[in-house]
């Protein structure tokens, strides 16, 4: 018995005919649905089927465009609802079988139609239009509308355990969430031990039992740092984390990721499956609200001004809903009814010694299951009950939430040392401020991590010991801490307003001196023929400072006297070197052709190598071939030979390339060298004598000169065979680049990456001198 006809317009149902043939023969378009006689029926066929006293009162409905009847196995015969228990609605039929007459959803089709003689039915399809599905949505109840919103939603991964946010931006945050950047939302997250079933909570706690996050009966934990997902209902972010006391490798780390969520969650649901509530679940607390106000209630408020943040973070923790779910022993509270089980909880933490004052409350909900499932509807009611109230964390956009949890991962992040690693406590200090140790006295820096970044100096609580290892005094000048000021003082060459040269000179007299820059010159070493006291004991005090990783020593010798002459002989040396570079290479091109042979090319005509055509320039060298004459570079002409037909023998000379091939060939007679050439000979000869004996000797004066620079470095310079490549560009020095040292930090730069001028008074340098791009940055004096 047919149905539907074809379909005349995309997105409309067909006509609907009367499946009850009684007067129609099944060719009229049906009007009404009989739920007692389960069909469609005409208009004929309704007032002739209906005529009989009994079946007057069924109960019948006019059908609207677009309608398709419900499932007759779901309904039931005499409309008791069978398969909608277990669907949670009453379903749309999708087939109308035959030969059976009845309409049929999915499910029921599959489960009556899949097998036998049946599965050979015959069908009708029903189309269900936009009108029906709309139509539908409005009949369906609040609860089916919930379940329905939340059939497409999917979890992500936020962070992974290695504290890496998985999110490249916000766009990212909020695409993965699938809602709207305006939305206002709160916050949900869950802990608890490994095993206790935290996700399965989640998942039909705010998502009616679909596997939102993943669960598993393997023994291994089936969820690894941080997953969320968004709840459309509630409109909150739904967090969830892995379990303590879990087989993992990073445990200080993924430890430390808990409290960053903690942080951004304006609820938290612990959840426990153990009959008694055990001491690590409040340890577990009130370790965290601890850390919490210790550490990330001031970093909240700098993420808030560091990022313009139009709603303020909240300050204060998040509430926590205990969730404790019990088998066999019965629920906090339930032996005195007259005492609330959350003032049982706060004498608990009282007894322990924490305090989760962090917190701005602490529910418990307990649930004891005879018979699976658990029923999670307690909690459902607690939560949405605690996300209604705003009154100390407020709903935010997305956007904020992923930035509050960005500045927290950028802040406490980085490997912790198995040596710091505490295990009295779930989340202690080591997580959360600096691994930097002093070096002189090993105590620790008490500074949040990562704080170099921002510019802040290290910092420790403790007094530290000198080290004549690291030298860590400092001085300060009395008069001014008499004053009430506290300026550092060091030992250096010479006064600020003394010229370099004078400087030296008084230096070699006087002796270093000690100048403030409030009270002057304060100190000479040898201001005096005899009787100079220590300074010490007479304008400055003496403080030992810490001795941090990567900083500087502080009383360091800074008296670079020596250095400063030599760098003063090697510019007056450069100086006049560069201003006679020009009419020396005359003088010397003149003077060679003077005394060379008469077969020599002039260097004057020499413009480029003979063989490989490559211009000479200002400083290149031109080498002659002694066979031929010719001018040639060093590469063309590095092999050696005797050339008797030139007079050159028997001692190997330089040959270009072509002549050390053609070595075989005689000269002619008329070729041999004359008397007076013979001459010339002689006199090239004694010229590259003493022009090798010149070279051996400026060859052997480098060595001592490069021990003279040694010895003149100042100390904190490190020494030039430590620098084998510059400190920022990383270029290898070889004979053509030449190592310079920042007169700041003393590290080792080429000419390009220290070029920059400028006094650094800490070191003794009152005048502008070479330091380092690096150095040159930083504000303020040097």
């Amino acid at each position: 018995m047919s149905a539907h006809t074809q379909t005349a317009e995309k997105g409309q149902n067909t006509t609907l005919l009367c499946q009850e043939s009684y007067v129609c023969s099944g060719t009229d378009e049906a009007i009404f649905e009989c739920d007692e006689c389960r069909s469609l029926q005409c208009q004929r066929c309704e007032e002739e089927l209906h005529q009989p006293e009994r079946l007057r009162n069924h109960e019948r409905t006019r059908i609207k465009p677009g309608h398709v009847p419900y499932c007759d196995s779901c309904k039931g015969a005499n409309g008791n609802i069978m398969h909608a228990s277990m669907t949670g609605s009453r379903q749309i039929a999708a087939v109308r079988c035959q030969v059976c007459k009845i309409n049929l959803c999915v499910e029921c089709q599959k489960r009556t139609h899949a097998g036998g003689n049946r599965r050979k039915h015959p069908v009708t399809v029903y189309h269900a239009g936009k009108a029906q599905e709309q139509e539908e949505e409005e009949g369906m109840d609040e609860e089916t509308k919930r379940r329905k919103m939340t059939e497409k939603v999917v979890s992500f991964l936020l962070v992974d355990e290695t504290e890496e946010i998985q999110v490249r931006n916000e766009e990212e945050f909020i695409k993965k969430l699938d809602c709207s950047p305006d939305q206002h939302l709160k916050v949900v997250s869950i802990f608890g031990n490994t095993g206790d079933g935290k996700s399965h909570t989640l998942n039909h706690t705010f998502f009616y039992g679909r596997e939102v996050f993943k669960t598993s009966p393997a023994q291994e934990s089936c969820t690894v740092g941080v997953w969320a997902a968004y709840d459309p209902v509630r409109k909150v972010v739904v967090i969830d984390t892995e379990g303590l006391l879990g087989a993992t490798v990073n445990l200080s780390q993924r430890t430390r990721l808990l409290l960053k969520v903690l942080a951004i969650s304006d609820l938290v649901i612990y959840r426990t499956r153990a009959d008694r509530l055990h001491n690590d679940l409040f340890k577990f607390l009130g370790d965290a609200s601890e850390a919490y106000l210790k550490h990330f209630t001031k970093e909240l408020k700098a993420t808030t001004a560091r990022c313009g943040l139009d709603v303020p973070l909240s300050t204060l923790g998040p509430g926590v809903i205990i969730f404790h779910e019990t088998v066999y022993t019965k629920l906090l509270g339930s032996d005195h009814p007259s005492e609330v089980p959350e003032k049982l909880i706060q004498d608990r933490f009282r007894k322990l010694s924490c305090f989760p004052e962090a917190f701005s409350s602490i529910h418990y909900k307990g649930t004891r299951t005879y018979n699976p499932p658990t029923d999670f509807s307690g909690l459902r009611r607690a939560v949405e009950q605690q996300l209604e109230n705003n009154t100390t964390r407020s709903p935010r956009q997305p956007g904020v939430i992923y930035k509050a949890l960005k500045a927290l991962s950028d802040r406490f992040s980085g490997e912790i040392p198995d040596d710091q690693m505490a295990h009295s406590s779930f989340f202690p200090d080591e997580y959360f401020t600096c691994s930097s140790v002093c070096l002189s006295c090993g105590c620790g820096c008490k500074k949040s991590m990562n704080h170099a970044k921002e510019g802040v100096p290290h910092e420790s609580k403790s007094r530290c010991r000198y080290s004549h290892q690291y030298d860590n005094r400092v001085y300060t000048c009395k008069a001014c801490y008499e004053r009430g000021m506290e300026v550092s003082v060091v030992p250096k060459t010479s006064a600020s307003t003394d010229s370099p040269w004078l400087g030296l000179a008084k230096y070699a007299w006087s002796g270093y001196v000690i100048e403030c820059p409030n009270c002057g010159v304060v100190y000479r070493s040898r201001q005096y023929w005899f009787g100079n006291q220590d300074p010490v004991n007479t304008v400055v005090r003496t403080e030992i400072e810490h001795v941090w990783p990567g900083t500087d020593g502080f009383l360091k010798d800074n008296n670079n006297a020596a250095q400063r002459l030599l760098d003063g002989m090697n510019f007056m040396a450069q100086s006049v070197s560069e201003l006679s570079l020009g009419p020396t290479k005359a003088v010397t091109s003149w003077l060679t052709d003077q005394i060379a042979p008469a077969y020599w090319r002039p260097n004057s005509q020499i413009l480029s190598c003979n063989k490989c055509n490559t211009p000479f320039k200002d400083n290149d060298t031109k080498h002659h071939c002694r066979a031929c004459g010719e001018g040639f570079c060093d590469g063309c002409s590095s092999k050696t030979r005797p050339v008797p037909e030139r007079g050159w023998g028997p001692a190997p000379v330089r040959v270009c390339d072509n002549c050390y091939e053609n070595r075989g060939i005689q000269l002619d007679v008329a070729e041999l060298p004359s008397d007076e050439e013979g001459g010339t000979l002689i006199a090239r000869k004694v010229g590259e004598a003493v022009q090798n004996t010149l070279g051996a000797v400026v060859t052997a004066m480098d060595i001592p000169l490069g021990l003279v620079k040694d010895a003149a470095r100042p100390a904190y310079w490190v020494p030039d065979h430590e620098i084998l490549h510059c400190h920022n560009c990383r270029k290898e020095f070889s004979i053509k680049l030449s190592k310079h040292h920042c007169r700041a930090c003393g590290q080792g730069f080429c000419d390009e990456c220290s070029h920059d001028r400028r006094a650094v008074p800490s070191r003794g340098w009152d005048h502008p001198v070479r330091v380092c791009f690096n150095c040159n940055k930083k504000p303020g004096d040097l």
